[in-house]
């Protein structure tokens, strides 16, 4: 049913008839196929029991090993596969509607899973064979890939520290440190990246279970808590030859795939303080005396704020659908063997994801401040945690500046410039 049909059929109902829980549940709009409630059906009642203990679960830092592995055990993290090896064949713009749906349970675990479900996006479009049969077998059987790509410190901008060289015996291993190991810690593999041996940009896949694979919970950032984004240590791990990849291999419109799972996730943190905000809305009894109505439930007002929260985000999840529209077609050029449609299909992706990040945010980070403005100085107690919401956001919202977003977007605009396919953080050389 479409958004204009359900309104027309909502019309026709008596408010005696009509389910508030139905309602509530449709209003973020319609899934993204026909299909997306059947699909999404796998998994809700597993976000539903993930929601429960989140809060706890931030407020104790009790990392989220046994969340995870139920996502696992539902099939969660092979999404993307084709239903013959035990995936269920979501589109691009599926797999972002359930990872909107997941950070609103918990935003720590979409992020935790952000590279698995990018490295699963290279296996699919990889035209090495046996590097995708290896690899879909081992997504299919459960397994998941953490990040550790990131240096901090003193990285060079043009060259990873971590480098891969051939010990006295010749045989290939990775040395290094790296931070931000985003989900690498509940992860089976790691994906580095390196300085391979030819002194080129590239990556190599290891065991997180590997002699000399160090990773610490060492995250000190005020949001995202529980994502196990800290320290990766390679102690001259060993490395099988097969799992080195070159840059050139990767899947192309990753830029703006990994930049839309942190949009998703922010839009479901924005879900998630609506629904908090209109919980402690209705039920709230303390009032003032200078406020519109004797509830602060009818206070015309205090249902202002709550109605421009949901709003955001609505909006934001409507962009980030949008988005994911893009990356689909990036992804279905991948096998057209035209090189510019699949640049143009890229460029286009990346553009889309671009312009799309400082609205999301700047909606997303201004509900989660007024929602405040709904209720008290009670609102403040840290042990209800609706801090969380814009520590989560901003920190989500850090990773990527968004001023050189606009910038890129707005020298397309003006000038036709092309966005970087790909972009690196590091020490500049000194002058």
């Amino acid at each position: 049913m479409t958004n204009l049909n359900f309104e027309h059929h909502l019309g026709s109902l008596t408010h005696a008839a009509l389910s508030q829980a139905t309602i509530i549940s449709r209003v973020w709009g319609e899934g993204p196929s026909e299909r997306y409630d059947e699909l999404a059906s796998n998994f809700r009642p597993t976000f539903a029991r993930i929601k429960e203990g989140a809060l706890i679960r931030e407020q104790q830092h009790i990392l989220p090993y046994e969340q995870l592995q139920w996502l696992k055990d539902i099939g969660f993290t092979r999404l993307r596969l084709p239903k013959a090896h035990g995936g269920f064949d979501a589109t691009i713009p599926e797999l972002f509607a359930l990872l909107i749906e997941l950070a609103e349970a918990d935003s720590n675990l979409p992020q935790a899973l952000r590279v698995h479900f990018g490295f699963t996006e290279d296996v699919l479009v990889s035209k090495d064979k046996a590097f995708q049969q290896r690899w879909i077998s081992r997504i299919a059987n459960g397994e998941t890939v953490g990040s550790a790509w990131s240096e901090g410190g003193k990285e060079s901008i043009d060259q990873f520290e971590t480098h891969l060289y051939r010990d006295s015996d010749g045989k290939i291993r990775v040395k290094g440190k790296k931070y931000y190991t985003t989900g690498s810690l509940y992860a089976d593999w790691v994906d580095v990246g390196v300085t391979d041996l030819k002194g080129e940009s590239g990556s190599v896949v290891v065991r997180r279970e590997d002699e000399g694979v160090e990773i610490v919970d060492d995250w000190n950032g005020f949001g995202q808590q529980l994502t196990a984004s800290g320290t990766a240590y390679f102690h001259d791990v060993l490395v099988d030859e097969a799992e080195i990849l070159p840059d050139d291999d990767r899947f192309k419109y990753s830029a703006a795939y990994y930049q839309l799972v942190q949009l998703a996730i922010i839009t479901g943190l924005g879900r998630a303080a609506t629904y908090d905000v209109s919980q402690a809305v209705a039920k709230r009894t303390r009032n003032y005396t200078h406020a519109n109505a004797q509830f602060v439930k009818q206070d015309p007002q205090i249902l202002q704020v709550v109605g421009q929260i949901r709003g955001a985000a609505y909006s934001a999840g409507a962009i980030v659908e949008k988005v994911a529209q893009s990356l689909q077609r990036a992804y279905l050029a991948a096998f057209q063997n035209n090189e510019q449609l699949e640049e143009e299909q890229n460029a286009l992706a990346e553009l889309e994801s671009a312009q799309s990040q400082t609205v999301i945010t700047d909606l997303i980070l201004n509900a989660s401040t007024i929602l405040f403005d709904a209720l008290g100085a009670s609102a403040t107690d840290k042990d209800l945690g609706l801090d969380r919401y814009w520590r989560n956001v901003r920190t989500l919202a850090s990773h990527n500046p968004r001023v050189f977003k606009n910038r890129i977007v707005g020298d397309f605009s003006v000038n036709g410039t092309l966005p970087p396919y790909q972009w690196r953080i590091g020490e500049v050389s000194k002058q």
